[in-house]
Order: C-alpha cells, then sequence, then structure tokens
C-alpha cells in the first residue's frame, strides 16, 4: 500500500533561534519513499543536518523572528501487514546482551527505574519471561492509564504516569519502558507516524505518535502500550533512550507554536 504522510508546524518567534529539528523518516524507511519527506522553511532558512548518537536524522536551523512554515507532503510505500508478533521470542540473559543494548537497560530522563524498579518486580515477577512479559507490562500499562490530550505534560516522567493514572502516547511508551528496563528487558522509546488504517471510525485528532521496542531473542520488537494491538502503516522517524531524545524540536530560544497539523492516510488509487 502507499501512505501520505505529512506535517504542517508553525513557530512564531520574537527574536532569531537556534532549532533542532527531528522530523525526517528513519533512514530504515528511507527506501520506502517514493515522493521524499523534504523538509520545506516558509521563509526559507538554511539548514544543515547531522545523525545523533543514535543515527536519526536531524536538521539545524536558525528561525527568523516572525513566523516560520516547517511542512513536507511525502508518499510512503509500506507492507500493509501488522505489526509482527512472535510469541516465543525469549527474554536474553543481561550477560548475554549485545553491547549496544545495554544502555536501553538504564534510566534515563523520562524512565526513572530506581523509583520504579520494586513496584515493577512486585507486578511482574510472577508473569512468564520473554514476550509473554513484555506484553503483560503492555496489558498492565494500558489498563492502568486513561488516555486522554488534556492530560498532556512534556516534562511527566514514567513515575509521574504511574501516580496520576493518566497520560498520552508517549506516557504509555515511556511506563513500558521504564517496567522492561526493571525487568531486565532493553527497551528503547520510538516516534513517528501512525495513522488509523485498518481501524473502524470514529478517528481522532492526528499527530506523530509514540511506541517502544522491547530487546527479544536477538531482535528488537514493536510494542504499543497505548493501541496494544498490532496496527498497520507505523512510519518510524526516531529511536532513542525516551522522548528526550527524538524531541521533534529543540529550541533555544523563546518561541511560540501557532499551528501544528499531522497528516497520515492510505493512498487508495483504482
Amino acid at each position: 500500500m502507499k501512505i501520505r504522510i505529512g506535517y504542517e508546524i508553525i513557530y512564531d518567534c520574537p527574536q532569531p533561534t537556534p532549532m533542532i529539528l527531528t522530523l525526517n523518516v528513519h533512514f530504515t524507511r528511507v527506501s520506502d519513499l517514493i515522493i521524499p519527506d523534504h523538509l520545506i522553511c516558509d521563509p526559507p532558512v538554511s539548514l544543515t543536518a547531522y545523525r545523533d548518537n543514535y543515527g536519526n536524522w536531524c536538521s539545524r536551523i536558525i528561525a527568523p523572528t516572525g513566523q516560520l512554515r516547517l511542512s513536507t507532503d511525502a508518499l510512503i510505500r509500506d507492507s500493509g501487514r501488522l505489526d509482527m508478533v512472535n510469541f516465543g521470542a525469549k527474554q536474553t540473559p543481561v550477560e548475554n546482551l549485545p553491547d549496544d543494548t545495554l544502555v536501553f537497560l538504564l534510566g534515563s530522563r523520562y524512565c526513572e527505574t530506581d523509583r520504579l524498579s520494586e513496584i515493577a518486580w512486585q507486578l511482574f515477577d510472577k508473569s512468564p519471561t520473554g514476550w509473554s512479559r513484555v506484553q503483560t507490562i503492555c496489558d498492565y500499562v494500558n489498563r492502568h492509564l486513561t488516555f486522554g490530550y488534556e492530560h498532556a505534560n512534556r516534562t511527566k516522567t514514567a513515575l509521574e504516569a504511574y501516580q496520576d493514572g493518566t497520560g498520552v502516547c508517549r506516557d504509555y511508551a515511556h511506563l513500558a519502558i521504564t517496567f522492561c528496563r526493571c525487568m531486565n528487558i532493553p527497551a528503547r522509546y520510538c516516534t513517528g507516524y501512525l495513522g488509523d488504517i485498518g481501524m473502524p471510525p470514529p478517528y481522532g485528532v492526528m499527530d506523530f505518535a509514540g511506541w517502544f521496542e522491547a530487546y527479544l531473542d536477538g531482535r528488537w520488537y514493536t510494542f504499543d502500550a497505548r493501541n496494544n494491538i498490532p496496527r498497520i502503516g507505523r512510519v518510524l522517524i526516531a529511536r532513542g533512550r525516551d522522548a528526550a531524545d527524538v524531541a521533534i524540536s529543540s529550541t533555544f530560544g523563546p518561541n511560540n507554536l501557532v499551528s501544528f497539523k499531522i497528516v497520515t492516510e492510505e493512498v487508495v488509487t483504482d
């Protein structure tokens, strides 16, 4: 299938403001792009790019005084298959984990493993290891949190979400990631596009989505504590320890977000 993806984000800055933007499709999906997701700036500004420590493609700009419109309108080819499920995937003992997965066992800005470890072991110590344990964690988080955009708070941590019992998709991911790490399962945060393809209406307002990947049996698998079912049409933008590593924009000066629109939809052709 073909999926249209894109965004229009408008900032208003009272002075020239440096920004780091993480908005491009992840390099693992670039070969699927039919129409590239070039970052368009209006008015035009100088742009440089680099790869961060996690392989994500980041752009550097200086937003001018006044309004700046960031946009893209791309087309990507997708298999149309649901997220992979492997009920037999086993947990890898810590001593056998590859070196590059170990950072995803540690606490991070939004995932306080030290403060949630005891709770995690009380909740999940008796659950089967491997895939079943990660799914049990997702089931718990899905039940424990109540979703609502009115609960969005960019500083909310996994512990705060656990205590508050509310959140948005990033909070579901952060809490599940933290519980996985507490149970010695490497887990990393993912952000990207996820539309309502294959889902019945009514449809909500489109936004970038947050989910996570857990390392089991020698590879990374996708899990989504918010939706908690395999989904179609997931398009990865970036991965990191938590949302702090994959912010769509990091601004270094005063600014106001004027408008934020996301598009991700199947393109049906005759």
